[in-house]
């Protein structure tokens, strides 16, 4: 067994939710063959809105609700502050989603956190579950000393199949019968589609969530369909695979010869920081050449498309053993502090009488 074989046994990490072909330029909505999107700037954290209806959904593949995602650079900086906005962001938006989904004040919840806390980058989804304010049993035993504000919550870590042996869904649908909530929150770890998503962004969808999608490993999905109630995923990528890097690593050749292209010609193109290598520099896709300066850069290789390539390089890493699971030397940290917001703003979300600048006093990390 090798090194992505035993990872997989030992997940159930998600896959990333997929892109939805339409960039939003500014606040604007733009809608797409039944694939509505909006974008916004609140406190350095770019929120994308996007809703999916039936004939969007067979177009691309995807299940009809709502995504969203928050991107912010708060875990990587390990900035307290940006983190702290960052929760208080994402309670807000766990709201939004709530309202869409017809949950009410004294709804009670389930949260379910996905995941093997024995390894590290899948490890959100219990680290969350250690830090959210639980109250059915207080409301069950001991009414009377509940203050107004805070509605019935549980939580479980029902691990993963490689080492229970039971399928999470199965697990899930039996505590679902045994206490009867109204809605479900699923906390879990993504495997990336890009390696600028990981550890900076947080993906929250109405559609439910299918473990071990990330890792190859078919699992039954965890949503409404499955337990007749609302299902709503919150999911952070930890992990991206060698094909997945290998691509972006192409794409990132090509636009910085596109981008020392573009300055050599300049006067200042000496002090441009793309002719420093010691300079943090971003590259976007206006950096990117032109067909022909492809090809001379990479021959063939830069002539494919995205998805040629992409499967170019799975053909190529695959059969050799070579298609890693790879994270981020600081992933212990990151994974610590992307639970302490999620928690925080999921007690802000579902507990009214916690407020959004207090809710990290109810998290121990």
């Amino acid at each position: 067994m090798n090194n992505q074989e035993n990872f997989s046994v030992r997940t159930d990490l998600a896959l990333e939710a997929q892109e939805m072909n339409v960039h939003p330029e500014g606040k604007q909505s733009e809608k797409n063959d039944g694939v509505s999107v909006s974008e916004e700037t609140i406190d350095d954290i770019t929120l994308t809105h996007v809703q999916v209806d039936e004939e969007g959904a067979e177009r691309i593949g995807k299940k009809a609700g709502h995504y969203i995602t928050l991107e912010s650079l708060a875990i990587r900086k390990q900035d307290t502050n940006m983190q702290v906005r960052l929760a208080t962001c994402l309670s807000h938006q766990l709201k939004r989603v709530m309202e869409l989904c017809g949950i009410k004040k004294m709804d009670r919840c389930l949260i379910v956190g996905l995941g093997n806390h024995n390894v590290t980058p899948d490890a959100i989804g219990p680290l969350v579950m250690n830090e959210v304010v639980v109250t059915s049993h207080l409301f069950e035993l001991q009414p009377d000393t509940v203050a107004e504000g805070y509605r019935p919550v549980s939580a479980v870590s029902p691990g993963v199949m490689g080492v229970t042996g039971i399928e999470t869904s199965d697990m899930i649908h039996g505590i679902i019968h045994e206490t009867k909530p109204d809605f479900v929150i699923a906390v879990d770890a993504l495997a990336s589609r890009s390696i600028n998503r990981i550890n900076a962004t947080i993906q929250i969808s109405d559609t439910g969530i299918h473990p071990g999608s990330g890792v190859g490993n078919k699992r039954k999905e965890i949503s409404q369909e499955t337990y007749g109630m609302p299902v709503i995923s919150i999911g952070v990528p930890t992990v991206v695979d060698a094909v997945t890097i290998t691509n972006d690593s192409i794409d990132y050749i090509l636009m910085h010869f596109g981008r020392e292209w573009a300055d050599k010609d300049r006067p200042a193109g000496v002090l441009s920081p793309s002719m420093n290598p010691f300079e943090r520099k971003t590259l976007t896709e206006e950096d990117m050449p032109n067909e022909e300066q492809k090809k001379a850069v990479l021959g063939m290789l830069g002539q494919l498309g995205l998805e040629e390539k992409k499967q170019l390089i799975k053909e190529v890493l695959t059969p050799l053993g070579h298609n890693l699971m790879v994270t981020p030397k600081e992933v212990d940290s990151f994974v610590n502090d992307m639970a302490y917001v999620i928690a925080s703003g999921i007690n802000s979300a579902l507990h009214d009488a916690i407020d959004d600048g207090e809710a990290s006093s109810y998290t121990r990390i």
